[in-house]
C-alpha cells in the first residue's frame, strides 16, 4: 500500500509540477490572490479526476477517438487564446493587497477556467491513458495509488501559489506588467501548438 501511494505521489507531481498552461495562470493569478490561484489549480484537478473517472468506469473507447480528441483540441486552442487575450488585457492591473474576501462569483470564474482548459487539453487525456496502462500493468493498489497522485497535485496547487502570493511585494507594477504580457504570449503560443499538433499530426 505505501509502495502505490508512493508512487501515485510520484506520477502526481509528475503531472502536477511541468510548466504548462494551468501552471502559467496559477503563478498569474496568485501574483494578485492565493485564493484565486488555489481555487483555478482545484478546477483543473476535478477536470484530471473527471477523466481518471472515465478511464476507470471503462468509458476508453469514447474518450479514445480520434474525432473527439480533435474536438477538444480544437476548442481548447480557442479558449486558450480567449484566456491569453484575457491574461493581456489585464496586464496593467496593479497588485493589490487584498483587504476584502474575494466574492464567490470571482472563485467560481476561476475554478471554472481551471476546469474547462484542462478538460479541453487532449494532453490531459493521452497523460491519463499512459497513467492508466503504466498502473495496470504494475501490481499496485488502483486506490491508493490514486489517493497518491490527488494527495501530491493538491500539495503543489497549494504551496506554489502561496510562494508566488508571499514574493507580490517584491515585485514592481512594471515588472507585473510584463510577466502578465509573457504569460499571455506563453498561452498563445499553446493554444497554436494544440492546433497545429491537429492540423499536423
Amino acid at each position: 500500500m505505501i509502495e502505490s501511494f508512493s508512487e501515485g505521489f510520484l506520477l502526481g507531481l509528475g503531472a502536477a509540477i511541468p510548466l504548462g498552461p494551468i501552471n502559467i495562470l496559477m503563478m498569474n493569478n496568485s501574483l494578485k490572490s492565493y485564493k484565486a490561484g488555489v481555487v483555478l489549480g482545484l478546477g483543473a484537478m476535478s477536470a484530471d479526476i473527471f477523466y481518471l473517472t472515465l478511464i476507470l468506469a471503462g468509458m476508453i473507447g469514447f474518450i479514445n477517438n480520434p474525432i473527439f480528441l480533435n474536438i477538444v483540441g480544437i476548442l481548447g486552442s480557442i479558449f486558450l487564446l480567449y484566456l491569453a487575450y484575457a491574461t493581456f488585457k489585464n496586464r496593467t492591473n496593479k497588485i493589490k493587497i487584498q483587504t476584502q474576501k474575494i466574492q464567490i462569483k470571482n472563485l467560481l470564474k476561476k475554478y471554472s477556467q481551471g476546469f474547462i482548459l484542462t478538460l479541453l487539453n487532449p494532453m490531459t487525456i493521452v497523460f491519463w491513458f499512459s497513467i492508466a496502462g503504466y498502473v495496470a500493468n504494475r501490481d499496485f493498489n488502483i486506490y491508493f495509488t490514486i489517493f497518491g497522485m490527488i494527495s501530491s497535485i493538491l500539495l503543489w496547487i497549494s504551496i506554489m501559489p502561496y510562494f508566488v502570493h508571499r514574493s507580490k511585494h517584491k515585485i514592481s507594477l512594471r515588472a507585473s506588467k510584463y510577466l502578465s504580457v509573457i504569460s499571455s504570449i506563453i498561452l498563445f503560443g499553446f493554444a497554436v501548438s494544440f492546433f497545429i499538433n491537429i492540423v499536423l499530426p
